[in-house]
């Protein structure tokens, strides 16, 4: 059994157990989480969508809050000695997947 997620601005592809890294939700470590936003979820079946999932939640534990690796943004214009360095270091929190209440 699988369902798709929808959380900052990005969608999921999560199973029972999973670990996956989402947008910073500003949820300390060790509390739980419940992504309301279901789009799919497949069971033994068939895949559910729309009005049949309109009640899925996904239950999720936090396991940490952290940053991504250093991205460096390099703006340059030729000609005119105009040249700008800047790195950037993406927010994340990694969550364990509990469970698909579908």
């Amino acid at each position: 059994m699988y369902a798709i997620i929808a959380t900052g601005g990005k969608q999921y592809k999560v199973a029972e157990g999973d670990v996956i890294r989402v947008e910073k939700l500003g949820v300390e470590a060790g509390e739980q989480v419940t992504f309301d936003q279901v789009l799919a979820v497949r069971d033994d079946e068939a895949v559910k969508v729309g009005d049949a999932v309109a009640n899925a939640t996904v239950e999720a534990t936090v396991l940490t809050n952290g940053k991504a690796k250093k991205v460096i943004v390099y703006k340059y214009k030729r000609k005119t000695g105009y040249h700008k360095k800047n790195g950037h270091r993406q927010q994340f929190t990694k969550v364990q997947i509990n469970k698909i209440n579908a």
